[in-house]
């Protein structure tokens, strides 16, 4: 019997006690042992639970005992988790989690002290919520240098830029609707300004490049800026357009960026829609590559957990899982970075074509039915800090989207 732990008794909490019990004979056929939870930490109690059996309120409990060979931590948040799992590993229990704010900031470090102790730190459910793609980059594409990673992964702002896209509906009205069905929450600053794509993107970062990534490094903008008038001319350029979590290599650099992009019908993210995520994954021996499912939701959030729990059952004194080290990566600037524009100017476009010529040279003009008094402009590729440059000179740009074209960039 391998017995187990369960930090937090909350949505994904509860469900990894579901999945554990509604599951159990494949579980330990799969594990090879019987997985038995003995504790569930929280502050509150449970009456009329059959779980309330197994509270702790005290994490010592979990941590000074010897029978306890894996804790799962489902807190989220840094503290008091950081502490919580730092002190389960030099205890000498491997730890699962889903939190990526933690494995974002302390990951480097809670990975060496796993493999300085034969133990393991695995977190699949930190990024792709169900959707396997940690197990994939750690053991599957090891041979791989990988070139890229793009993801769709945030399964709210998927969704409200589906609604925007397909119903024509405003970003206001999609957050209400967003939360009336539980996709967002009351305070949904996490999922609209991309801090949570942020931390995803960091971690594979991370991890493709064997250095700490730190998201706070990343250049990150949200969908709060994305309206009706935008999608229209998405519309008319046969494009849609998708929050993008993406880290590519440009020459001898990384390069990781989080904001809004327009897509074409020939990229594989372009069919991804509704609470749905995906992961494009481009490997210089395995080319191309996608990864899709429901990326949260409390049962395939705790299904990917149970996984790694599993992975931990059948290597309780084998280090699994790639490292990544504490020396901190230096990512390309956004500057340097190289793409095509599209933007939104003031005017009528044959009144401002030489203009509009003269300052970004060969470009493609788009005028969306229903909109007076404006017009969108496609550049050719260049540099952000170029864009940025001739964006200033230029009066009048409403907004600006970036493209994400399928391949490398120049």
């Amino acid at each position: 019997m391998v017995n187990i732990a369960v930090m937090g008794y909350g949505t994904v909490g509860s469900g990894v006690v579901e999945v554990i019990s509604r599951n159990s004979s494949v579980i330990n056929q799969r594990a090879g042992d019987e997985i038995n939870i003995k504790y569930v930490l929280d502050l509150r109690d449970f009456p009329g639970d059959p779980v309330q059996e197994k509270i702790v309120h005290d994490v010592d409990v979990i941590i000074n005992d010897p029978e306890i060979r894996i804790v799962v931590e489902v807190m989220g948040g840094i503290e008091p988790a950081y502490t919580f799992v730092r002190r389960c590993l030099e205890a000498g229990k491997s730890v699962v989690t889903s939190n990526k704010a933690l494995v974002a900031k302390h990951g480097a470090e809670l990975l060496s002290i796993a493999r300085d102790r034969e133990l393991n730190f695995l977190f699949e459910a930190s990024v792709g919520g169900g959707i396997p793609i940690i197990r994939v980059l750690n053991s599957c594409l090891t041979a791989d240098k990988i070139e890229e990673i793009t993801g769709i992964l945030n399964g709210t702002t998927n969704y409200m830029l589906s609604k925007m896209f397909y119903e024509g509906a405003d970003y206001e009205e999609v957050l209400k609707e967003a939360q009336a069905n539980g996709y967002a929450e009351q305070n949904p600053e996490a999922d609209v300004e991309g801090y949570d794509a942020c931390r995803k993107i960091a971690i594979l970062s991370s991890l493709i490049s064997g250095h700490q990534v730190d998201f706070e490094d990343i250049y990150t903008e949200g969908i709060t800026q994305i309206t009706k008038e935008d999608m229209l001319y998405a519309k008319e350029l046969g494009m849609t357009i998708k929050l993008l979590a993406s880290s590519k290599r440009q020459g001898q650099y990384l390069h990781a960026i989080v904001a809004p992009a327009l897509l074409d019908k020939d990229h594989p993210l372009y069919s991804v829609n509704d609470v749905f995520n995906a992961v494009f994954v481009n490997g210089n021996m395995l080319g191309d590559a996608m990864f899709y499912g429901s990326g949260a939701g409390k049962l395939p959030t705790a299904s990917a957990v149970v996984a790694d729990v599993v992975d931990e059952a059948k290597h309780l004194h084998r280090n699994i899982m790639t490292m990544w080290k504490n020396e901190k990566l230096d990512l390309l600037p956004i500057e340097n970075t190289r793409r095509k524009f599209f933007f939104r100017a003031e005017g009528d476009p044959e009144n401002r074509r030489e203009e509009t010529e003269a300052l970004f040279g060969p470009v493609r003009f788009v005028k969306a039915a229903g909109l007076d008094n404006e017009f969108g402009v496609v550049t050719e590729t260049m540099s952000e800090g170029e864009y940025r440059k001739k964006a200033e000179a230029f009066q009048g740009i409403l907004h600006m989207i970036r493209i994400e074209e399928q391949g490398r960039e120049d």
